[in-house]
């Protein structure tokens, strides 16, 4: 099973939500039946940005950009544009049907050639169930096997049982005819039914090395999650490996609240005659690989966090979130622009006070927030499993302050809440998970309404530790999820304490592509506002585009905030040189530069509506 453990400062990220699903490991969407989220796979929250509801930034007009076109696709719903890739006269754009629609999903064909007046030209349905997001990308191929374009994108699922997992490859020669090359390939667990079974993918990335051509998906579902595909011939791919970072080179964080390890995204690039795999490895870092081989990869860098936020939340120095989400080479290759997302700007520090130690949990969804600075601590108390129709015990008279704890299992949390509050007497619920190799020790986010605040899911252990129970992962392993804690119902625990803080949005950081060390961070000034950090949309970044005439120049995504135009210097570090935010507001995810006539463009998906053209005069 995928790692899926949370930091204890993992935001309130649960608005992205679709049809329950499998558990898995990593980052999309991930809902197990309870409502329970990958924190590592919702990395992309459903905000609305031009809703009353929920505002959005004043317009924006700084600096020479241009908007060359805009243009809407065709049965668009909010929230329901990903990601966007460019080759030659066409754009890409994924669709993933927006919040709680497993619809129309699949990539849009946009003709771009003429950039004043781009026209939608074709749509490439994905399976039933299935959507792509993150993973969008078109090259040339030309191998023994196959001569032509081929578009890349992934698959994740929003209707169990019935979408694929895996990659898809089309052949975009004609890019008005996209044709099928291979559909729903991936890493699978059942060969009689590989579509069904192979593991879902978030992100992938083609390239061609001499006659061979490869892909890299990131596997959602396992420890091994760098896969490689041997595209040669894109009709038959092959899965040649599998990596797990952390295991074969020990990529990760040392300090316990960067707990969250796995492949976000990559991208792969020559280099001086290498092929060099630069990978966004969450809170592992930003991770440099020579790929020649890509059976044997060989560790060339990766980044540290350090012991702090590199950029300052409110004047005060806070412990970084880690999210290394997106990152790519600047055009001379010795600098990369790396993107951190992050979708919460406040911090939980959750704690059992009477052993000293951190509990891993974050916010439920749709439960009262703690504001910058309330805590809550007090008693625990066990209120078993809390679904219709369990036992379930009011809060003792006399403890002050109680905290229901509640094991995860057999219903959902919104029933689970419902049911503490009308037991009655508790001020807060922390849910800690239940058997099973999908439960145990991995921490979980929530999607879960109710009139107190709710934190989890934390691991099974530190629930047993409240009560002073025996914990033994092994048995908790070879469960299914039915089993009980050995708890009595009523018992009082640990002195428990929630408190929160603000911490700011993701941002941008510029790094050494020698040694990957760390130059110079940059966000825009709202996203460390507390001010901004609701009613304004996501002030996240998500991705970052290099350009292709000027090593020193770099264009953003951010959400919310607009696209951001920035200079990077190895001496100088980030200057934001241009800003644009549309009236009503913006809602970008995918950002990629092309050229047309010696001149560069920025191609922009806008999430509520579709594509943007820019143009950036220096």
């Amino acid at each position: 099973m995928k790692r899926i453990l949370v930091s204890a400062v993992a935001g309130n990220i649960a608005a992205l939500l679709f049809a329950a699903g499998v558990a898995s490991g990593h980052s999309g969407v991930d809902l197990i039946s309870d409502g329970a989220i990958d924190n590592a796979k919702d990395t992309h929250g459903h905000d609305a940005q031009h809703g009353a509801d929920d505002g959005h930034l004043d317009p924006v007009s700084v600096g020479p950009i241009e908007v060359v076109s805009e243009l809407a696709m065709s049965r668009v719903t909010d929230g329901g544009i990903a990601d966007v890739a460019v080759h030659g006269d066409y754009a890409y754009l994924n669709s993933w049907g927006g919040a709680g629609n497993c619809g129309r999903n699949g990539t849009h064909v946009v003709n771009i050639s003429d950039v004043e007046h781009p026209v939608e030209v074709a749509f490439i349905n994905t399976k039933e169930g299935s959507y792509p997001g993150e993973g969008a990308q078109v090259f040339s191929m030309r191998t023994p096997s196959f001569t032509g374009d081929v578009l890349l994108t992934n698959n994740e699922m929003c209707k169990e049982g019935v979408g694929f997992g895996g990659i898809n490859l089309y052949d975009v020669t004609n890019p008005t005819r996209p044709t099928n090359l291979a559909v729903g390939f991936g890493d699978y667990d059942d060969g009689r039914n590989r579509k069904k079974t192979a593991n879902q993918v978030h992100s992938v990335f083609g390239w061609q090395d001499g006659a061979k051509a490869y892909a890299v998906m990131v596997d959602n579902e396992e420890f091994a999650d760098v896969d490689i595909v041997d595209i040669t011939n894109p009709r038959k791919p092959k899965l040649i490996a599998e990596h797990d970072l952390e295991a074969r080179f020990g990529v990760s964080e040392d300090d316990a609240r960067l707990s969250e390890v796995f492949l976000h995204d990559m991208v792969v690039k020559e280099i001086n005659g290498q092929q060099i795999m630069l990978l966004s490895y969450w809170d592992g870092g930003y991770v440099l690989l020579d790929v020649d081989d890509p059976i044997n990869p060989v560790h060339i860098a990766n980044s540290d966090f350090g012991s702090a936020d590199p950029l300052l939340a409110d004047g005060e120095v806070v412990f970084p979130e880690g999210n290394a989400h997106q990152a790519e080479f600047n055009l001379g290759n010795d600098l990369v622009i790396a993107a951190d997302e992050d979708f919460s700007p406040y911090a939980l520090i959750a704690d059992n006070t009477t052993d000293g130690t951190a509990l891993t949990a974050s916010p439920g969804s749709d439960t009262p927030p703690l504001t910058p600075g309330e805590q809550i601590s007090g008693t625990a108390v066990f209120a078993g499993r809390a679904c219709n129709g369990d036992a379930i015990v009011g809060a003792p008279a006399g403890i002050g302050t109680a905290i229901a704890v509640v094991e995860r299992g057999a219903c959902d949390f919104t029933d689970k809440v419902a049911n503490v509050e009308t037991a009655g007497g508790y001020d807060a619920i922390l849910i800690f998970n239940r058997t099973a190799e999908d439960g145990c020790e991995s921490s979980l986010g929530m999607t879960v309404a109710g009139g107190i605040p709710t934190f989890g899911v934390a691991p099974r252990s530190e629930g047993f530790e409240i009560f002073g129970a025996a914990y033994d992962e092994a048995v908790c392993l070879a469960g299914d999820g039915t089993q009980l804690a050995p708890i009595a119902l009523g018992a009082q625990g640990d002195t428990l304490e929630f408190e929160a803080y603000f911490d700011g949005w993701g941002f941008v950081r510029l790094l050494d592509a020698t040694d990957m060390s760390e130059i110079d961070a940059y966000a825009i000034p709202e996203s460390r506002n507390s001010a901004y950090a609701s009613g304004f949309g996501d002030l996240s970044v998500h991705e970052v585009a290099a350009s292709r005439q000027d090593p020193g120049l770099a264009y953003l995504s951010y959400y919310a905030g607009g696209l951001r135009v920035v200079e990077v210097d190895a001496l100088t570090g980030i200057t934001e040189v241009a800003a644009f935010i549309d009236e009503g507001g913006n809602n970008f995810w995918g950002i990629e530069t092309f050229e047309q006539d010696g001149v560069e463009y920025i191609a922009a998906s806008d999430r509520d509506k579709g594509l943007y053209i820019f143009k950036y005069t220096p």
